[in-house]
This record gives structure tokens, sequence and C-alpha cells, in this order.
């Protein structure tokens, strides 16, 4: 019996050892970032004397909300009409068609170059479309915005100079804006998480000539970098992803502009959320899998390899928190039934050291998304977004598994809202109640005991993990039931 509670202590600590070497990682990304910004981003580039060819490719699927209005951004775009081609890759089975082709008839009666391609499937999901839209076209450079995307009307001609001083610079992305960032509880925690992202851990990488990722939308493409990486691939849920790294293991550059903003929407329900979280950690393990060894096996340096790794292991995180969780209930008894364990315990509690990086990576991201913002706000962000990412950690981690055992899914878009009258709008939906949300309303339950058995035995050491765990799991059952009715 003695086996059992040694074994939980190792796997406890062990996952909080990983944890460590993860928030090292961040913290690295961070002073790296914060030198970025001292030295300042370099210059852009004065414009061409002839702009380039460039192809606008807009993948869609059942997007009747959103449709119209990002055909109309790209048709607005500040660009030579000769020198510009917008592709609207319609793969819809809805009334999406027929706003889409209504949209491309109107810009095209007034001389813009603009074609609606419809595919005879849906093979090989967005990935598929993308490559479609390429065959036959020539044009030298690559734009791509999904659906929720809303570009400037200068957005070519703010990014296009940065490809002009290296022929090897393949791809340039741009930062992430949010358009309905204060609408709900679940958009400000996404826009939180996402600002730490491009605002610290793109910049620190661009920075430090780590690799990045082309973050499937707001940016542009070299069109010889996609053909000389071997073109969009369809065997994983993030083929942005996947062609980044290819791309790269070839030495083409990345560069990453955060001053350069592209606006789009976040998801404001937990179903459109939960859709996202999948494909992308489902994606990045997918991923890892695929070009983890080839990483390795390069000439690369070593730090470069190493953020690499922690790049593309990213989505496991949320196996070792779920682990960790899990053990964590019985480990409350553990704790008050055998005392000659009290030494590991502290030891391991050094570990939790491990969170402190974190924080200083998120803090940083939101003081310069919102420098106006008094300080005391971060305290409650910060443990929110930490609570409902723990509380997602269950639908994550099977995102996770089945992209680590190769296990085939279908490529689920995130539903969007738009600005379309609530009379109009449809509401798509990627899945009722089922047992996973079941699950997380039991592992709320679960945490909560977790919670009240360290009261009871007067060990506080977990009391503030299980009630982040126990809101976590609440607030992400609570919402997927809601937003279901």
């Amino acid at each position: 019996m003695v086996a059992l509670p040694v074994l939980l202590v190792v796997l406890y600590c062990l996952s909080l050892l990983f944890i460590l070497i993860f928030s090292a990682g961040q913290w690295q990304l961070t002073r790296l970032a914060h030198r970025a910004y001292a030295q300042g981003l370099p210059p852009r580039p004065p414009a061409p004397a002839e702009w380039p060819t460039v192809l606008v490719q807009l993948p869609l699927y059942n997007e009747q909300n959103v449709v119209e209005r990002v055909i109309d951004a790209c048709a607005a775009l500040d660009y030579p009409a000769d020198r510009l081609h917008i592709q609207v890759l319609d793969d819809s089975t809805d009334a999406t068609v027929e706003l889409a082709a209504a949209r491309v008839a109107c810009h095209a009666a007034r001389g813009l170059r603009i074609s609606h391609l419809r595919r005879p499937d849906r093979a090989g999901y967005k990935a598929g479309a993308l490559r479609y839209g390429l065959e036959g076209n020539s044009d030298e450079f690559v734009a791509i915005f999904d659906a929720d995307f809303v570009p400037a009307p200068d957005f070519l001609k703010q990014v296009l100079p940065f490809f002009l001083p290296d022929a090897h610079i393949g791809v340039v992305q741009t930062r992430w804006g949010h358009l309905n960032e204060d609408e709900s509880l679940l958009t400000r925690l996404q826009a939180f998480g996402l600002n730490a992202h491009f605002l610290i851990e793109q910049v620190g990488r661009t920075f430090a000539g780590y690799f990045i990722n082309f973050n499937g939308t707001g940016g542009i493409w070299r069109r010889a970098c996609i053909d000389d990486a071997g073109g969009w691939h369809t065997d994983t849920l993030t083929e942005d992803l996947d062609l980044s790294y290819r791309a790269q293991l070839r030495d083409w550059r990345f560069v990453y502009r955060p001053d350069v903003v592209a606006p789009a929407e976040l998801p404001a329900v937990m179903d459109a959320l939960k859709s996202q979280q999948f494909r992308w950690t489902k994606g990045a393990a997918e991923t890892a899998h695929k070009h983890l060894a080839q990483v390795w096996r390069s000439a690369r340096p070593l730090p470069l390899k190493l953020q690499a790794s922690l790049h593309l292991l990213n989505s496991s995180v949320y196996v070792v928190i779920l682990l960790m969780a899990l053990l964590s209930v019985p480990l409350v008894f553990v704790r008050a039934e055998y005392h000659q364990y009290k030494l590991v315990f502290r030891l391991a509690s050094v570990f939790l050291l491990g969170f402190a990086p974190l924080i200083y990576y998120y803090y940083s991201a939101w003081r310069l998304a919102h420098p106006d913002k008094p300080v005391w706000r971060y305290p409650v962000f910060f443990l929110l977004f930490l609570s409902v990412s723990m509380g997602l950690a269950l639908h994550n981690t099977r995102a996770v598994l089945l992209g680590w055992l190769g296990r085939r899914t279908p490529f689920v878009r995130t539903p969007k809202a738009g600005t379309v009258a609530t009379a109009k709008r449809r509401r798509y939906r990627t899945g009722g109640v089922g047992g996973l949300v079941l699950l997380e309303g039991l592992l709320a339950l679960c945490f909560a005991f977790g919670f009240a058995a360290g009261l009871y035995f007067d060990d506080y050491g977990l009391l503030p993990f299980h009630a982040l765990l126990t809101v976590g799991c609440a607030v992400v059952c609570y919402y997927s039931v809601r937003d279901d009715r």
C-alpha cells in the first residue's frame, strides 16, 4: 500500500517539474520581448517603385453572419487593381453561398478582380481549400484572412514592404486585434491569453531568431516559400503551424510585426471556444508528432531546438495540468496520513515557483495591451484566466491525446456571430451537451471536495489550486450548458 502514495507523490513532482520547465521558457521569451521593445522594432522599408502581384484568399465554410463583412473589407483594400486578385474559397452548404456570390458579383461589376470558387467536395478542409485556390495561380504573394477578420484598407501596403530587403523572407505575420473584446467574460479572457501570444511570445521568438508560426490568418506568404516547403498539407488540424515549421526548416525567414493589427472577432459562446481550442490543441500535438524529431535532427543551435520543442509541446501542458489536478485530491489524504513525506512535499512546493514566470509573462502582455488600466485589475484577470484554462484541461487533454495517437478528426470551424441583426443571425452549433460536459461538472464537485478536505485536515497547501480548479470547471460546465440552451 505504501507504493501507491509514493507513486502519487512522484507523478505530482514530475508534473510540477514540467510546469517549471515550460514556465522558464515563457520567462525567457518575456525577457527577449522586453529587449526587443527597448531596442525598437525595425523600421518599415520604403514602398517599392512597383507593387507586386497579390492573391487574397478568403477560406469560408458556412459563415453567413460574417461573409459579407470580410468580402467588403477585402474589396476595400487600397492596392493597384491590376496587381490584386481576391479569391473567395467557399465550401459552404447554407445561405453563405448566395450571400458570397452576390457580394462577389457586386465588386466584380465595378472592375475588381474577384472570384468565387466552389470545390466539388470539402477534402482537406481549410488546407485543401487554400491549396485548391493556388492551382493555376502565379501571383507572387498570398494574403490569407479567415471569415471573422476585417483588414484595414492599407493592410497590404503596410505589410508587403517587409519582404523587400530579403528574398528569403517567406512570411510576414501581423498581430490579431479584437473586435468584440468587451462583449463577455469569455471574450475578455480570450483576448487576455491571445495578447500574451502576440505581444510577448511572437515578439520574443522573432527577436532571438527562434522559429515562430504563421497564425493561419492576418498575414502574407511569399508564394515561392509555400511551394518550396511542399505546399499546404492536410494531415494536421493546424495547417498553418505545420507549413511554418516545414518552411523554417528549409531556411525561410519569418517576420512578425506587432505594430500592424488585423482586427478579428473572438468566439463569444463556449461551444465555439471549445471547437477552436480542440482544433488548436489537437493540431499542435499532431504537428509536434510530425516535426519534433526533425527539429532535433537539424543543425539548428541548441537554444532554438529547446524553444521549438516548448513551442510544439505547448498544448501538452493541458495533459500535465489535468494529471496534477486528478492527483491533487488523493494527495490531500496522503499528506494527512503519511507524515514521513513532509520533506518531499516541502521540496515539491519549490516547484510551485514555476508559476511565477507565468505571472510576469501575462502581466507584461496585459500592460502592453492596456497601459491605462489600473494595476489592481490584473490579478483578477490572471486568476480568472488561469482558472478557466484549468477548467478546459479535460476538453483539451482529449484533443492532445487524439493528436499524439494519430486519430483523424474533422476540421470543425469556429462559428462567428458577426454584427448582423439578431433576428437575421444564424446560431451555428458545434455540438450539444455531451458526456465531457457532465465530466467537467463532476470534476468541479471533485475539486470542491478536495478543497473541503484540505480545510478539514488543516492543510492549506493545495487550497488555492483546488479553488481555481473548482471555479474553472464550474464556469466551463455552466457556460457549456447555458449556451446550448
